[in-house]
C-alpha cells in the first residue's frame, strides 16, 4: 500500500474518532470486505452463507469470500446489489427522518452507478417516486439498468444538470446529494487515488459539491430532508460543506440515533466512517432539514390521460400486473408505470428522460415483443421456462440450450423464478432475445 498524502494526514489531526497510527494501519491491510443487499422485491435463497449483517442497513449482510457476480445469475436477475458497508447507512438516514410509510417524491442527484438509488428505492412505498438524476451521459445507462433489474414501476431516470431542477420548486420531499469528491475514502480500495489527490482537487471539489447543493435546494420542499454524502475524509468537503448550508442556506443540522456498536463517530456536523473503526471504508454522511418558507409556490404537475385501445389492453394485460398502475406509450414502447411517475413525465420542457417506470415492449400485429425490463419488473405476468443454473449460464452467454417444452411463443427465462431475460420458442430452435450489451462474456 502506497504512503497516505501527508496533508490529508496533517488535515484530520484532532477530529473526533481520528487515531493516527490505527487509521494509517487500516490503509496497509488488504481490502477483504465485500457487503451486498438484498433486493426486497425479489425474495429467493442466494446461492452463498452471510457472514454477519451490516448492522445499520436491514437485509444487507458480509461475505467471508467474494464470489464472481457475474456468474450468479441471481446477480444478473437483480436479487441483490453489491454495495460499499458505510453507504447503506443511508437506510438508518431515511428511516430516522421521514415517514417511509407516506407517498413520497425522493431526489437522487449523482446517482449513478445506482446503489444508493436502489436502496432508496427499497424503502418506498409503490405510490412514490424516485427520480434518478446523473448528469454523465456515460454513466445514466448503467443507472437505468440498475434500477430496472430493482423491477418496480415507480422510478424515473434523469441526465440533466442539477440546475434543471430548480423548474421544479418546492417538489421533493427529500433529495440525496452523493457528491463527486476527491475520494480518499476508497484508498484501501483504489490506491493509485493516491496519486492523484491534492489539496487542490479538495478545493475544486468543495466547490464543486456547493455549487450542486445551490442548484438542487429550490426543488425540496420546507421541510423537506437533503441527505448529503461523499467518500471523503476530508473537511473541506464534509463538516464545511454542513455548516456553509447552515448558514447561507438555512438549513437545520439534525442529528440521528446512533448505536454505539457501530462504530460510527459523530462529529458536530455529520457521521464518519473510519475503516479501522467500521467494517467499512471511509465515508461521510449529513442530514439537513429546510427551513423557511419558499418564495415560490410548489410546482404541481397534473398526470395526462393515456387511453389505449382495447386491442392494446388486452395484449399487455396477458403479460403484466397492472394492479392499479398505467400504461402509456412513447413511440412504439408501451410503458407501466405508476401514478405519480406518470405525472413527473408531464415536465417542463428539455428534461431527458432515460427512463420512465418499466418498459413493456411494443405490439406487432397481435403479439408484444417483449422489452428486457419486462423481464426484470415484479409485475411480469407471463409464461416461464425455469432453467438450472448451467442452463442459466449458457442462456446469459447467448449459448445454445435445449428444452423439453412443446409450446411456442415468448418465455420468459428464469433461474429460480428470477426473470433474466426472454426467448421465443421455435418447433426446430430457441432465438434468444437477451440483448448483446448484457452477455456473459467469461
Amino acid at each position: 500500500m502506497k504512503d497516505l498524502p501527508k496533508q490529508l494526514i496533517g488535515s484530520l489531526q484532532g477530529l473526533t474518532g481520528f487515531d493516527e497510527k490505527n487509521f494509517i494501519e487500516a490503509h496497509r491491510e488488504e481490502n477483504k470486505i465485500t457487503s451486498i443487499r438484498r433486493n426486497p422485491f425479489k425474495a429467493v435463497d442466494l446461492d452463498f452463507e452471510p457472514d454477519g449483517p451490516v448492522k445499520w442497513c436491514s437485509g444487507a449482510f458480509y461475505l467471508n469470500h467474494r464470489p464472481s457476480f457475474t456468474l450468479d445469475p441471481l446477480f444478473q436477475a437483480g436479487c441483490y446489489y453489491v454495495q460499499e458497508a458505510g453507504s447503506m447507512f443511508l437506510e438508518h438516514a431515511l428511516k430516522s427522518t421521514l415517514n417511509l410509510s407516506l407517498p413520497l417524491k425522493i431526489l437522487d442527484v449523482c446517482a449513478s452507478p445506482g446503489g444508493k438509488s436502489t436502496l432508496i428505492n427499497s424503502l418506498l412505498t409503490p405510490e412514490s417516486l424516485l427520480v434518478a438524476n446523473e448528469v454523465v451521459k456515460s454513466r445514466a445507462g448503467i443507472l437505468a439498468q440498475n434500477l430496472s433489474k430493482w423491477g418496480t414501476a415507480n422510478t424515473i431516470v434523469t441526465n440533466n444538470d442539477p440546475l434543471k431542477f430548480t423548474e421544479l420548486p418546492d417538489y421533493f420531499d427529500a433529495i440525496v446529494v452523493d457528491a463527486p469528491c476527491s475520494g480518499s475514502g476508497l484508498f484501501r480500495k483504489q490506491p493509485d487515488a493516491i496519486d492523484e489527490w491534492s489539496t487542490e482537487n479538495v478545493s475544486l471539489c468543495s466547490a464543486r459539491q456547493k455549487r450542486i447543493l445551490a442548484d438542487i435546494l429550490p426543488a425540496l420542499k420546507e421541510n423537506g430532508v437533503l441527505i448529503y454524502s461523499t467518500c471523503s475524509y476530508s473537511v473541506e468537503e464534509n463538516e464545511n460543506i454542513v455548516q456553509w448550508l447552515e448558514k447561507d442556506f438555512e438549513m437545520a443540522y439534525v442529528p440521528l440515533e446512533l448505536d454505539k456498536n457501530w462504530g460510527v463517530v459523530e462529529t458536530p456536523a455529520g457521521f464518519r466512517f473510519y475503516p479501522h473503526l467500521t467494517q467499512s471504508e471511509g465515508f461521510f454522511l449529513a442530514v439537513l432539514r429546510k427551513k423557511g418558507k419558499s418564495d415560490n409556490p410548489a410546482y404541481s404537475l397534473k398526470t395526462k390521460e393515456h387511453l389505449l385501445s382495447k386491442a392494446e389492453l388486452t395484449v399487455l394485460s396477458g403479460m403484466v400486473n397492472m394492479g392499479g398502475k398505467h400504461i402509456f406509450k412513447n413511440g412504439p414502447q408501451y410503458h407501466l408505470i405508476n401514478k405519480a411517475a406518470l405525472s413527473f413525465i408531464s415536465l417542463p420542457e428539455n428534461f431527458y428522460l432515460k427512463k420512465a417506470g418499466v418498459a413493456l415492449g411494443e405490439i406487432k400485429g397481435k403479439d408484444l415483443v417483449p422489452n428486457q425490463e419486462l423481464a426484470w419488473s415484479i409485475d411480469v405476468n407471463a409464461v416461464n421456462l425455469d432453467l438450472d443454473k448451467p442452463g442459466a449460464l449458457k442462456y446469459l452467454r447467448k449459448e445454445t440450450f435445449t428444452t423439453d417444452l412443446k409450446r411456442s411463443g415468448f418465455s420468459l427465462i428464469t433461474y429460480k423464478n428470477m426473470g433474466l431475460g426472454w426467448a421465443k420458442l421455435l418447433p426446430n430452435r430457441i432465438n434468444n432475445y437477451l440483448p448483446n450489451e448484457l452477455r456473459i462474456l467469461n
